[in-house]
Protein backbone atom coordinates (compact mmCIF):
# COMPACT_ATOMS: atom_id res chain seq x y z
CA UNK A 1 0.00 0.00 0.00
CA UNK A 2 1.16 3.62 -0.52
CA UNK A 3 1.79 5.77 2.91
CA UNK A 4 3.38 9.00 3.73
CA UNK A 5 6.06 8.61 6.36
CA UNK A 6 8.10 11.53 8.11
CA UNK A 7 11.26 9.90 8.39
CA UNK A 8 12.51 12.35 10.89
CA UNK A 9 11.20 15.73 13.06
CA UNK A 10 10.63 19.08 10.08
CA UNK A 11 8.75 20.53 8.16
CA UNK A 12 6.57 18.10 5.86
CA UNK A 13 8.18 19.59 2.65
CA UNK A 14 11.39 18.68 3.85
CA UNK A 15 10.66 15.30 5.97
CA UNK A 16 7.60 13.59 4.30
CA UNK A 17 8.27 10.37 1.66
CA UNK A 18 5.30 8.83 -0.35
CA UNK A 19 6.07 5.01 -0.84
CA UNK A 20 4.72 1.84 -1.46
CA UNK A 21 5.37 -0.59 2.40
CA UNK A 22 4.11 -3.42 3.49
CA UNK A 23 -0.20 -3.05 4.85
CA UNK A 24 -0.73 -4.13 7.86
CA UNK A 25 -1.04 -7.27 9.37
CA UNK A 26 -4.45 -9.20 10.45
CA UNK A 27 -6.59 -7.38 12.62
CA UNK A 28 -6.53 -8.79 16.18
CA UNK A 29 -8.69 -8.96 18.66
CA UNK A 30 -11.41 -6.08 18.72
CA UNK A 31 -9.33 -4.90 16.07
CA UNK A 32 -10.26 -3.75 12.19
CA UNK A 33 -8.77 -2.85 9.36
CA UNK A 34 -9.53 0.76 7.27
CA UNK A 35 -9.41 1.55 3.97
CA UNK A 36 -8.89 5.35 4.09
CA UNK A 37 -11.12 7.15 1.48
CA UNK A 38 -10.45 10.90 2.50
CA UNK A 39 -8.05 12.54 5.05
CA UNK A 40 -7.03 16.21 5.63
CA UNK A 41 -4.05 18.27 7.00
CA UNK A 42 -4.60 19.84 10.46
CA UNK A 43 -1.94 22.16 12.16
CA UNK A 44 -1.74 19.69 14.79
CA UNK A 45 0.02 17.30 11.81
CA UNK A 46 2.24 20.03 11.39
CA UNK A 47 3.12 20.57 14.92
CA UNK A 48 3.64 16.70 15.41
CA UNK A 49 6.29 16.25 12.50
CA UNK A 50 7.86 19.00 13.58
CA UNK A 51 9.05 17.14 17.18
CA UNK A 52 6.96 19.68 19.34
CA UNK A 53 5.49 16.18 20.98
CA UNK A 54 9.36 14.17 21.04
CA UNK A 55 7.57 12.71 24.29
CA UNK A 56 4.86 11.09 22.92
CA UNK A 57 6.02 10.97 18.92
CA UNK A 58 8.82 8.47 17.33
CA UNK A 59 9.90 8.77 13.90
CA UNK A 60 9.58 7.21 11.09
CA UNK A 61 5.77 8.13 11.41
CA UNK A 62 2.62 8.44 9.54
CA UNK A 63 1.17 11.41 10.13
CA UNK A 64 -2.84 12.51 9.89
CA UNK A 65 -5.45 12.57 12.80
CA UNK A 66 -8.50 13.24 10.25
CA UNK A 67 -9.68 10.98 7.69
CA UNK A 68 -12.89 8.67 6.59
CA UNK A 69 -12.53 5.39 5.96
CA UNK A 70 -14.43 1.84 5.73
CA UNK A 71 -13.84 -1.15 7.43
CA UNK A 72 -12.14 -3.73 5.44
CA UNK A 73 -11.38 -6.29 7.72
CA UNK A 74 -12.74 -7.13 11.50
CA UNK A 75 -10.86 -9.26 13.33
CA UNK A 76 -12.01 -11.75 16.72
CA UNK A 77 -14.75 -9.85 19.08
CA UNK A 78 -15.87 -7.12 16.33
CA UNK A 79 -19.22 -7.36 14.98
CA UNK A 80 -19.49 -9.07 11.63
CA UNK A 81 -22.50 -6.15 10.49
CA UNK A 82 -19.01 -3.55 11.32
CA UNK A 83 -17.97 -4.96 7.75
CA UNK A 84 -18.60 -1.51 5.08
CA UNK A 85 -19.23 0.57 7.69
CA UNK A 86 -17.85 4.43 7.18
CA UNK A 87 -15.74 5.64 10.37
CA UNK A 88 -13.53 7.76 11.44
CA UNK A 89 -10.66 6.03 12.46
CA UNK A 90 -9.46 8.01 15.64
CA UNK A 91 -6.60 7.71 18.83
CA UNK A 92 -3.91 8.38 16.64
CA UNK A 93 -1.60 9.29 14.01
CA UNK A 94 -1.57 7.10 10.51
CA UNK A 95 -4.64 8.34 8.46
CA UNK A 96 -2.05 9.77 5.55
CA UNK A 97 -2.08 5.60 4.07
CA UNK A 98 -4.27 3.79 2.67
CA UNK A 99 -4.95 0.72 4.74
CA UNK A 100 -4.63 1.50 8.75
CA UNK A 101 -5.34 -1.13 11.52
CA UNK A 102 -6.56 0.38 14.86
CA UNK A 103 -9.08 -0.92 17.95
CA UNK A 104 -12.98 -0.89 16.71
CA UNK A 105 -14.05 1.05 19.87
CA UNK A 106 -11.29 3.85 17.71
CA UNK A 107 -14.02 4.04 15.44
CA UNK A 108 -16.31 6.14 14.86
CA UNK A 109 -19.47 5.68 12.57
CA UNK A 110 -20.51 8.43 10.09
CA UNK A 111 -24.09 8.46 9.27
CA UNK A 112 -24.98 7.83 5.62
CA UNK A 113 -26.34 11.33 4.23
CA UNK A 114 -23.26 12.83 5.17
CA UNK A 115 -20.56 12.99 2.72
CA UNK A 116 -16.87 12.10 2.08
CA UNK A 117 -15.52 15.63 2.21
CA UNK A 118 -17.78 16.49 4.57
CA UNK A 119 -17.07 13.55 7.59
CA UNK A 120 -13.00 13.69 6.73
CA UNK A 121 -12.92 17.45 8.60
CA UNK A 122 -15.87 16.58 11.21
CA UNK A 123 -12.76 15.94 14.18
CA UNK A 124 -10.51 18.53 14.90
CA UNK A 125 -12.24 21.90 14.69
CA UNK A 126 -15.57 20.95 14.57
CA UNK A 127 -14.99 18.66 17.70
CA UNK A 128 -13.57 20.93 19.61
CA UNK A 129 -16.02 24.54 18.80
CA UNK A 130 -18.70 21.89 19.65
CA UNK A 131 -17.22 21.47 22.74
CA UNK A 132 -15.57 24.12 23.84
CA UNK A 133 -18.82 26.21 23.55
CA UNK A 134 -21.61 23.70 25.23
CA UNK A 135 -18.52 23.80 28.23
CA UNK A 136 -18.10 27.30 28.57
CA UNK A 137 -21.52 29.69 26.03
CA UNK A 138 -23.45 28.90 28.99
CA UNK A 139 -26.68 30.95 29.68
CA UNK A 140 -26.79 34.21 29.78
CA UNK A 141 -22.98 34.71 28.59
CA UNK A 142 -23.63 37.66 26.15
CA UNK A 143 -19.74 39.30 26.25
CA UNK A 144 -17.57 37.05 23.98
CA UNK A 145 -14.08 37.38 22.16
CA UNK A 146 -12.40 34.90 20.09
CA UNK A 147 -8.75 35.20 18.76
CA UNK A 148 -7.98 34.08 15.13
CA UNK A 149 -11.66 34.85 14.20
CA UNK A 150 -10.19 34.48 10.26
CA UNK A 151 -9.41 30.71 11.20
CA UNK A 152 -11.41 27.31 10.26
CA UNK A 153 -12.22 27.00 14.14
CA UNK A 154 -12.83 30.80 14.42
CA UNK A 155 -15.77 30.77 12.06
CA UNK A 156 -16.76 27.50 13.57
CA UNK A 157 -17.15 28.97 17.19
CA UNK A 158 -18.50 32.16 15.25
CA UNK A 159 -21.64 29.74 13.54
CA UNK A 160 -22.20 27.79 17.14
CA UNK A 161 -22.22 30.60 19.49
CA UNK A 162 -24.31 33.01 16.79
CA UNK A 163 -26.67 29.74 17.06
CA UNK A 164 -26.81 30.37 20.96
CA UNK A 165 -27.65 34.09 20.44
CA UNK A 166 -24.35 35.10 21.08
CA UNK A 167 -22.84 37.65 18.91
CA UNK A 168 -19.18 37.19 19.51
CA UNK A 169 -16.30 40.10 18.78
CA UNK A 170 -13.43 38.59 16.59
CA UNK A 171 -9.58 39.49 16.76
CA UNK A 172 -7.56 39.47 13.79
CA UNK A 173 -4.37 39.76 12.65
CA UNK A 174 -5.20 42.00 10.01
CA UNK A 175 -3.04 40.09 6.83
CA UNK A 176 -4.33 41.27 3.92
CA UNK A 177 -6.72 38.63 1.52
CA UNK A 178 -8.08 37.43 4.67
CA UNK A 179 -11.48 38.36 6.49
CA UNK A 180 -14.17 36.74 7.96
CA UNK A 181 -16.24 34.26 6.60
CA UNK A 182 -19.59 35.70 7.60
CA UNK A 183 -19.47 38.93 8.52
CA UNK A 184 -23.17 39.16 9.68
CA UNK A 185 -21.91 36.27 12.55
CA UNK A 186 -19.59 38.96 14.09
CA UNK A 187 -20.55 41.91 16.57
CA UNK A 188 -16.99 43.92 15.68
CA UNK A 189 -13.66 42.56 13.97
CA UNK A 190 -10.56 44.26 15.17
CA UNK A 191 -7.63 43.98 13.77
CA UNK A 192 -4.08 44.36 15.77
CA UNK A 193 -1.96 44.87 12.81
CA UNK A 194 -3.67 48.69 13.20
CA UNK A 195 -3.07 51.25 16.14
CA UNK A 196 -5.48 52.02 19.11
CA UNK A 197 -6.56 48.26 18.07
CA UNK A 198 -6.61 47.70 22.16
CA UNK A 199 -8.68 51.09 23.10
CA UNK A 200 -10.99 49.44 19.70
CA UNK A 201 -11.71 46.05 21.49
CA UNK A 202 -12.19 47.61 24.85
CA UNK A 203 -14.72 49.90 23.54
CA UNK A 204 -16.68 47.23 22.06
CA UNK A 205 -16.33 44.35 24.19
CA UNK A 206 -17.88 46.94 27.18
CA UNK A 207 -16.34 48.10 30.34
CA UNK A 208 -17.12 45.47 32.23
CA UNK A 209 -14.97 43.10 29.48
CA UNK A 210 -15.29 39.79 28.30
CA UNK A 211 -17.39 36.95 30.30
CA UNK A 212 -15.89 34.25 27.56
CA UNK A 213 -12.48 34.62 25.60
CA UNK A 214 -11.46 31.62 23.04
CA UNK A 215 -7.86 32.20 22.25
CA UNK A 216 -5.76 30.07 20.13
CA UNK A 217 -3.05 32.40 20.04
CA UNK A 218 -1.15 33.07 23.35
CA UNK A 219 2.06 35.33 23.33
CA UNK A 220 1.62 38.67 23.40
CA UNK A 221 -2.02 39.17 21.82
CA UNK A 222 -3.01 36.70 23.61
CA UNK A 223 -2.08 38.65 26.80
CA UNK A 224 -3.64 41.60 26.09
CA UNK A 225 -6.79 40.44 25.32
CA UNK A 226 -6.34 38.24 28.39
CA UNK A 227 -6.54 41.90 30.24
CA UNK A 228 -9.71 42.82 28.56
CA UNK A 229 -11.37 39.20 30.11
CA UNK A 230 -13.62 40.59 33.23
CA UNK A 231 -11.78 39.30 36.49
CA UNK A 232 -15.05 36.94 37.23
CA UNK A 233 -14.86 35.83 33.29
CA UNK A 234 -13.00 33.07 31.76
CA UNK A 235 -10.18 32.81 28.89
CA UNK A 236 -10.69 29.71 27.07
CA UNK A 237 -6.97 28.87 26.03
CA UNK A 238 -6.55 25.93 23.10
CA UNK A 239 -3.98 26.66 20.76
CA UNK A 240 -0.34 28.82 20.36
CA UNK A 241 -0.65 30.06 16.90
CA UNK A 242 1.93 32.71 17.98
CA UNK A 243 4.72 30.58 18.80
CA UNK A 244 4.74 31.89 22.32
CA UNK A 245 3.00 31.28 25.18
CA UNK A 246 0.84 33.49 27.02
CA UNK A 247 2.78 35.88 29.78
CA UNK A 248 3.14 34.49 33.19
CA UNK A 249 0.71 36.98 34.39
CA UNK A 250 -1.86 35.58 33.08
CA UNK A 251 -1.79 32.39 35.15
CA UNK A 252 -1.13 33.86 38.95
CA UNK A 253 -5.02 34.44 39.82
CA UNK A 254 -4.46 37.60 40.87
CA UNK A 255 -7.73 39.81 40.37
CA UNK A 256 -7.40 38.30 36.43
CA UNK A 257 -10.00 36.14 34.47
CA UNK A 258 -9.61 32.15 35.41
CA UNK A 259 -7.21 30.87 32.65
CA UNK A 260 -8.90 27.50 31.27
CA UNK A 261 -6.70 25.45 29.43
CA UNK A 262 -8.44 23.01 26.70
CA UNK A 263 -6.93 20.48 25.25
CA UNK A 264 -8.80 17.89 22.73
CA UNK A 265 -6.78 15.14 23.29
CA UNK A 266 -7.61 15.11 27.04
CA UNK A 267 -11.37 14.12 26.25
CA UNK A 268 -10.70 11.92 23.38
CA UNK A 269 -8.10 9.68 24.71
CA UNK A 270 -9.86 8.98 27.98
CA UNK A 271 -11.10 5.44 28.74
CA UNK A 272 -10.98 3.08 25.41
CA UNK A 273 -12.89 4.83 22.90
CA UNK A 274 -16.32 3.51 23.57
CA UNK A 275 -17.72 7.23 24.86
CA UNK A 276 -16.66 8.97 21.18
CA UNK A 277 -19.66 8.46 19.53
CA UNK A 278 -21.72 10.49 22.00
CA UNK A 279 -19.36 12.78 21.78
CA UNK A 280 -19.64 12.96 17.86
CA UNK A 281 -23.67 13.18 17.60
CA UNK A 282 -23.55 16.99 18.07
CA UNK A 283 -20.99 17.43 15.51
CA UNK A 284 -22.68 15.56 12.74
CA UNK A 285 -26.04 17.06 13.68
CA UNK A 286 -24.63 20.60 12.74
CA UNK A 287 -22.92 19.11 9.76
CA UNK A 288 -26.45 18.14 8.69
CA UNK A 289 -27.62 21.93 9.49
CA UNK A 290 -25.06 22.75 7.46
CA UNK A 291 -23.03 24.32 10.45
CA UNK A 292 -19.41 23.40 10.81
CA UNK A 293 -18.24 22.90 7.20
CA UNK A 294 -15.02 23.08 6.16
CA UNK A 295 -13.95 25.08 2.74
CA UNK A 296 -11.50 22.56 0.74
CA UNK A 297 -8.65 25.03 -0.68
CA UNK A 298 -7.35 21.66 -2.29
CA UNK A 299 -7.57 18.11 -3.67
CA UNK A 300 -3.88 16.22 -3.67
CA UNK A 301 -3.65 12.24 -4.31
CA UNK A 302 -1.60 10.53 -1.99
CA UNK A 303 1.27 9.91 -4.32
CA UNK A 304 1.23 13.80 -4.89
CA UNK A 305 0.97 14.59 -1.68
CA UNK A 306 4.70 15.48 -1.54
CA UNK A 307 4.77 18.18 -4.37
CA UNK A 308 2.03 19.70 -3.09
CA UNK A 309 4.02 20.57 -0.04
CA UNK A 310 6.86 21.40 -1.53
CA UNK A 311 4.90 24.06 -3.86
CA UNK A 312 3.66 27.89 -3.57
CA UNK A 313 0.29 26.16 -3.64
CA UNK A 314 0.41 24.65 -0.69
CA UNK A 315 0.15 27.95 0.39
CA UNK A 316 -3.65 28.44 -0.81
CA UNK A 317 -6.48 29.75 1.38
CA UNK A 318 -8.67 26.39 2.60
CA UNK A 319 -7.58 23.38 3.69
CA UNK A 320 -6.06 19.90 2.20
CA UNK A 321 -8.45 17.11 1.34
CA UNK A 322 -5.91 13.70 0.69
CA UNK A 323 -7.42 11.50 -2.24
CA UNK A 324 -6.05 7.93 -0.14
CA UNK A 325 -7.00 5.78 -3.37
CA UNK A 326 -4.38 7.57 -5.66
Amino acid sequence: MLAAIAESPGRLADVLTVRDVEGPAVPGVGEVTVRMLAATVNPSDEVTVSGAYGSRTSFPMVPGFEGVGVIDAVGPGVPAGALGRRVLPLGSAGNWQQFKRLGYSWCVPVPDDVPDEVACFAYINPLTATMMVERFGRPGVRRVVVTAATSAIGRHLAELLTDRGITPVGVVRGTPGRAVADPARWRAVVATNESGWRERLREVVGPRGAEVTFDCVGGGVGGEVFALTAGEGTFVHYGLLSGTPLPAQCFTGRGGARVELFRLRDSVQRGDGRHLPGMFAPVFENLRRGLLHTSVGARVGLSELVDHFRSPAAARTGKILIDLQR
